[in-house]
């Protein structure tokens, strides 16, 4: 089947996992081996202390602002925080459009709100704010924020016809895939409820090349500005997102299968990497299934694959749908719905299976660059149709690219409720298999989308239930990576995050592992032009600090700015505080004869 032959492509040259079902890594397996433990030490005898970080020293947080640029700041902070402004916001581009003429719009936009959450139109123009922010202390994440302006009639025919096979459009495939990963109608228009993340919609495959070839220009433009800075990518801009939605749909039917194998060996209520399949139980169930014959699944566990202790976990599981198995050929699954058993992977035309190649491609092609020049790849998050595709793509190009350090950062949605199940089960593998994990953990950007289509398809909503489970299950995540961080000194995470309280539960924890931020293994990023107060302290104070930098015409960044302003109405008492320090410097400045203040 051609999906499964697009499979065996991913896995190709990917390091074979360690004998299946190991005891659990030891502290001296996990560590980073004695010359790093050595050099570790060493260097813990000559830093300094760990830094004081005072989010409410006006002074520092705005030190690398002019007065006027903090005035800007309050107007439109004051402005995104208006609910009349906010619902008529459209209209009103579109009337000074109109009143003013394209010239004076522009300047106007670049003037407040373009001005305050874009670096510029193009590659050149952008590296004056990357440098100035780079000589206080903060780095840059490059994110081109330019989205076709679509209707949502154009939007919704797109995704549709981007989003289905050949074969359900003839009616013979749809019932196939799992509610979550089928294309609706209803849900075409995948811009909406989304108030913090671009979205692409697929039109050809030459457009397709067309980001790749942006991406590939930010990359350069960043190596050349800065050496150690992120570009973000999305893998929707590269590929036809039929491809994601059903190789979504094959992860997780088979990690369900795993669970459903699980529940009836009595392994509920556990973590993801907690549940174990006893081999002897899976055969004989897998028998009774028709899936095989005991003598073929008699061979897919042998004493070389299995180890000693005679369980699967999911990692183990996951693994035998590589090409090198037996297995790969019965990948069968019970319909829990029908009680019948399904083929897991569905055909694809010539042309599909050639869409999903150059996708492949696409990707191979940015990570090469970026290793090239210097510059870090970071791979957004998306919906949750697709994200179990982005996530095992991304783990390819970690496993190809992470060699020495982590060049390409995988993303974690902590508002998802198996945010920790995905975040240690990756760490595990990267444990096992040697390479350098990378990740970004962020609260999450498509909730109410999510919501939503949960709820009208109705499949069990995959979001935490409130904000507190988000944050308690964002702590979880983080703190589990900076416990691996503690012995492992080339795994790294970025902590995106705009919660004050987030930081400084960082901030404890890296102090009471040990973890200096002169080791360069916990990074903090927020948004430009929101959370200075959080970025620039951290920037002078020596942690690794960035500005998530979008940048693009005016025109067509114009709905990534709709999605700031309306991200800052959704996030008022963050944005109420930063306007109480912005109003603090201003009349520090004022009392002391500095209002005409200039960086230095």
């Amino acid at each position: 089947m051609a999906l499964r032959y697009v499979w065996s492509v991913v896995c190709s040259g990917a390091p074979r996992l360690a004998p299946l079902s190991t005891a659990p890594a030891t502290f001296e397996q996990r560590a980073a081996g004695p010359v790093t433990m050595l050099r570790r030490g060493a260097a813990e005898l000559a830093r300094p202390r760990f830094p004081v970080v005072d989010f409410s020293n006006v002074q520092e947080a705005y030190r690398s602002r002019r007065s006027w640029e903090l005035v800007r700041s309050l107007l439109v902070l004051r402005l995104c925080a208006s609910p009349a402004l906010l619902a008529h916001h459209e209209q009103l581009l579109h009337l000074s459009r109109r009143f003013l003429g394209q010239r004076l719009f522009d300047k106007l936009m670049k003037m407040t709100f373009y001005g305050h959450f874009v670096a510029g139109e193009d590659q050149e123009s952008i590296r004056p704010l990357i440098r100035h922010n780079r000589a206080f202390g903060v780095g840059c994440i490059l994110d081109y924020g330019v989205e076709e302006d679509l209707s949502t009639e154009e939007a919704k025919h797109q995704e549709m016809e981007s989003c289905t096979s050949e074969a359900e459009r003839k009616g013979s495939g749809t019932s196939k895939r799992e509610k979550q990963n089928q294309a609706h109608q209803a849900f075409g228009d995948h811009r909406d409820g989304v108030i913090s993340a671009r979205t692409y919609s697929y039109a050809n495959e030459a457009k397709c090349d067309s980001h790749m070839e942006t991406f590939l220009h930010c990359i350069e433009a960043l190596g050349a500005a800065s050496d150690d800075g992120f570009v973000a990518i999305k893998l929707t801009a590269l590929g036809r997102p039929q491809f994601l939605l059903q190789f979504s749909d094959v992860l997780t039917k088979w990690r369900r299968f795993f669970y459903q194998m699980a529940a009836e060996q009595g392994n509920t209520g556990l973590a993801a990497m907690d549940k174990k399949l006893k081999v002897a139980a899976l055969q004989e169930s897998v028998a009774k299934m028709g899936i095989a014959s005991r003598k073929e699944i008699k061979n897919w566990f042998t004493a070389e694959t299995l180890g000693v202790s005679g369980t699967l976990d999911l990692l183990d599981w996951s693994s035998l749908i590589d090409r090198r198995t037996e297995l790969s050929k019965h990948l069968v699954v019970p319909n829990m719905q029908t009680g019948q058993l399904e083929p897991l992977l569905l055909g694809f035309t010539e042309k599909e299976e050639q869409q999903m190649m150059r996708l492949l491609q696409r990707m191979g092609v940015l990570a090469k660059k970026a290793t090239e020049v210097g510059v870090r790849l970071m791979v957004d998050a998306e919906q949750t149709y697709f994200q179990p595709a982005i996530s095992r793509l991304t783990l390819e190009m970690q496993r190809k690219f992470n060699v020495q350090k982590p060049l390409i950062f995988n993303t974690y949605q902590c508002y998802l409720r198996d945010a920790y199940d995905n975040v240690t089960v990756d760490m595990e593998l990267a444990r096992r298999e040697g390479w350098c994990f990378g990740a970004k953990l962020v609260r999450g950007a498509y909730m109410a989308q999510e919501r939503a289509r949960a709820k009208e398809f109705g499949y069990e909503d995959p979001i935490n239930p409130t904000y507190e489970a988000t944050n308690v299950m964002y702590h979880r995540c983080l703190n589990y990576v900076l416990e691996e961080l503690k012995h492992n000194a080339k795994a790294e995470v970025m902590v995106a995050s705009h919660n004050e309280d987030t930081v400084q539960f960082t901030l404890r924890r890296m102090e009471e592992l040990g973890l200096h931020p002169a080791d360069r293994q916990v990074y903090f990023g927020q948004l430009l032009g929101m959370c200075d107060q959080i970025s620039f302290p951290l920037g002078q104070a020596g942690f690794p600090a960035y500005k998530y930098v979008p940048f693009g015409p005016v025109m067509e960044v114009l709905p990534y700015l709709s999605r700031r302003a309306l991200e800052n109405s959704s996030v008022m008492k963050g944005a109420q505080r930063e306007r109480q320090l912005l109003w603090k410097e201003l009349r520090r400045r004022l009392s002391k004869g500095s209002l005409f203040y200039r960086p230095a």
